[in-house]
C-alpha cells in the first residue's frame, strides 16, 4: 500500500475555465514532489471540468464533482476532507503558486514543530498571471510568532494579514480539530478558519512572496468592501467573547477602526490596479 503524500493541494472549482489550466500547471510545476493534487468542481458549466481531463494522466491528480448547493465552504470543506496528507493547502482555481512554494513551506513547518500554520507574503497578479503589485500581507510578522499574537496582530490590521489559502500551509489534523472551513462568515471564510486553526499553535511567517492572488472586477464594489468591513467588525465582537482574554478592548477599537480605513484604501488599490490593468490591455 502507497503511503500518504506529505502534503495534500486541494482545488475547490468553480466556473474557472480561463484561469484553472494556469493554476494546475503551477501546483504541477512545484520543485517539491511529495503531494497529491485533489480538485473537486462544484458543477461548473462553462467548460472548467473538461479543462481537468487533460490532467488526470498524471498520478498525483484526484478530480471529483460535487452537485450544486451550499456556495463556496461547500466545496472548500468537501475537497478538504478528501486530502490524505500530513500537510494541507488550498489553492483557489484562479490563484497561482510559485515553484518552490511548497518546498519552502514545508521546510518552515519542518524547522517548527511547535507550528500549525505557515503563511507567506503574495503578489497581487493581473488576469494574465502579471504582478501588479508584490510581497503584500504579513504586516510586520515575521519568523515564528506565537498563535495567539498573531491572532491580535491580524484584528489590529483589520484585514487578513495571513493571505488567501494559496499563501498558507496548514497541519491537516489542526484544520480538522478546527472544523475545517468556517463557512458564518461570508467574507471571512479564511481568515476565521485560520484563527481557529492558530488558537491550537504557531504560525511561521515567511516575506518571500511565494503565491499570486488574482484580482478581478467583482472585487471592486463599494457595496462588496463595506459588506466586508462590516463583517470583520461583526466578527471581531463575536471572537472576543468566544475567546476571553485573547482580545482586549483597545485590540477591538483599534481593529473595527482599521477594518473601515481598509475598506476605503482597498477602494483606492483597486481603482489604481484598474487602471493599469486597462493599461497593459491596450
Amino acid at each position: 500500500m502507497n503511503s500518504a503524500p506529505r502534503i495534500s493541494v486541494v482545488v475547490p472549482a468553480y466556473d474557472s475555465v480561463a484561469f484553472i489550466g494556469a493554476t494546475m500547471d503551477s501546483i504541477l510545476a512545484q520543485t517539491f514532489t511529495d503531494f497529491e493534487l485533489v480538485v473537486s468542481d462544484h458543477s461548473s458549466t462553462d467548460g472548467t471540468w473538461d479543462v481537468l481531463q487533460s490532467y488526470t494522466a498524471d498520478p498525483r491528480v484526484r478530480l471529483h464533482r460535487l452537485p450544486t448547493g451550499g456556495g463556496a465552504p461547500a466545496n472548500w470543506n468537501a475537497v478538504s476532507e478528501r486530502a490524505t496528507g500530513e500537510l494541507v493547502k488550498l489553492v483557489c482555481s484562479d490563484d497561482l503558486i510559485y515553484p518552490t512554494c511548497l518546498a519552502e513551506q514545508v521546510a518552515a513547518m519542518d524547522a517548527h514543530p511547535g507550528a500549525v500554520m505557515v503563511a507567506c507574503s503574495r503578489d497581487i497578479v493581473d488576469a494574465a498571471g502579471r504582478p501588479l503589485i508584490r510581497g503584500r500581507g504579513l504586516g510586520k510578522l515575521t519568523g515564528r510568532v506565537d498563535g495567539r499574537a498573531a491572532i491580535r496582530a491580524t484584528v489590529r490590521a483589520g484585514t487578513n494579514l495571513f493571505g488567501e489559502p494559496a499563501s498558507v500551509l496548514l497541519r491537516r489534523e489542526a484544520l480538522a480539530a478546527a472544523g475545517y472551513w468556517d463557512g458564518e462568515y461570508s467574507y471571512l471564510i479564511d481568515e476565521a478558519s485560520y484563527i481557529r486553526v492558530l488558537l491550537q499553535g504557531d504560525l511561521v511567517a515567511l516575506p518571500t512572496p511565494l503565491a499570486g492572488f488574482r484580482v478581478s472586477d467583482q472585487q471592486w464594489s463599494v457595496h462588496l468592501m463595506r459588506t466586508q468591513a462590516s463583517e470583520a467588525k461583526g466578527y471581531h465582537r463575536t471572537l472576543a467573547a468566544a475567546e476571553p482574554g485573547l482580545l482586549s478592548s483597545a485590540d477591538l477599537r483599534i481593529g473595527n477602526a482599521m477594518a473601515d480605513l481598509t475598506m476605503l484604501l482597498r477602494r483606492a488599490a483597486y481603482v489604481y490596479l484598474g487602471r493599469r490593468m486597462k493599461s497593459a490591455q491596450t
